[in-house]
């Protein structure tokens, strides 16, 4: 008889019931001897007693530090399967030296991400948010064959800043529009940006080009104020932004100033902070959609999550390993 790995939920109840379905736990148990006992915190008798023989944890949001001293509480832990993306907050450099296998749905999550940003850009050619203001305000129809040449998707250019999960899905996406994708990411070679469909060029250029320009660069040390106030003024004058990334990435202040001098438009759905004080100006530009954070997985999108999770928990059972590994030396150019 094959023997099941002993395994347990790691992250907060809310983010259980949210994930972690009774379906989804059924699911897992099929695989794995699941442990009753969600562990939110690994301080405790229940969790050391749980600890003690698990050898992979299904983590999520919440999920307390693998620190040196919850993993000395748990010798047999082999393994991490995370149900959300970033696995910085709770995968330590005690659980790397220890050498867990680790696996992300970063790429599940990837997906409505994707799926918002391309809705906006589609969105914000045809102008749809100051169609819908002016028709209201109006309550009447305006010369629809009027000449504006700001207004349409046909041959507009979009620029991608890096080519992470969710800008290379972000690509393949907008493949069958008639746009123009243009990418900067130092990293992407030119056969690469070939194979992607895309055309690569320096930072500069690609604000100076694009009439929509979309962030998808990880918050890095490197990252932090990136899309700096010179490269917001080498947008075209009533260009779009699109921020799905973190709002950190720009400088916000700079970005404030353009929108409220009417000069760009911006679509954010992160911000710094994440949840905007009530007085922030940003809130009185009109020519900013402000969302949020509601482009990651949301609703049954959460679903994806979990099937991905327990797919990579059956394939480390069978001793296949994990099909979305995350790799300690890359966690420098991931979100």
């Amino acid at each position: 008889m094959t023997v099941r790995p002993r395994a347990a939920l790691a992250m907060s109840p809310r983010a259980a019931e949210a994930v972690m379905t009774p379906d989804a736990r059924g699911a897992l148990g099929e695989v794995t001897d699941l442990s009753p006992t969600l562990l939110d915190d690994f301080r405790t008798d229940e969790a050391r007693r749980t600890l003690a023989d698990v050898e992979i944890l299904v983590t999520g949001w919440g999920c307390p530090p693998l620190d040196e001293a919850a993993l000395q509480r748990a010798p047999r832990l082999r393994a991490v399967a995370h149900t959300a993306g970033t696995v910085r907050g709770h995968v330590t450099e005690a659980a790397w030296r220890r050498g867990l296998a680790v696996s992300s749905a970063a790429s599940a999550n990837a997906l409505p991400v994707a799926e918002y940003t391309v809705a906006m850009i589609l969105l914000a050619g045809k102008r749809v948010l100051e169609s819908a203001d002016a028709y209201r305000t109006a309550r009447a129809r305006s010369d629809w064959l009027h000449p504006d040449p700001r207004r349409g998707n046909y041959r507009r250019t979009v620029g991608i800043l890096s080519a992470s999960l969710i800008g290379r899905r972000v690509i393949e996406l907008l493949r069958p529009y008639d746009l123009t994708v243009l990418l900067h990411d130092p990293y992407v070679s030119e056969d690469e940006a070939e194979r992607l469909g895309v055309g690569l060029v320096p930072l500069t250029e690609l604000f100076g080009r694009s009439d929509v320009l979309s962030v998808h660069t990880p918050l890095l040390p490197a990252t932090r104020g990136l899309v700096s106030r010179p490269l917001l003024a080498a947008l075209r004058d009533d260009a779009t932004l699109i921020n799905t990334a973190r709002g950190a990435v720009v400088d916000q202040d700079a970005l404030t100033d353009e929108l409220r001098a009417g000069r760009l438009r911006a679509v954010l759905d992160v911000t710094e902070p994440d949840e905007l004080p009530p007085d922030h100006p940003l809130w009185e530009c009109r020519n900013a959609l402000i969302t949020p954070h509601i482009a990651g997985s949301q609703g049954n999108e959460l679903a994806r999550l979990a099937d991905l999770a327990i797919a990579e928990v059956r394939r480390w059972a069978a001793g296949e390993g994990f099909a979305h590994p995350v790799h300690h030396d890359r966690l420098e150019f991931l979100a």
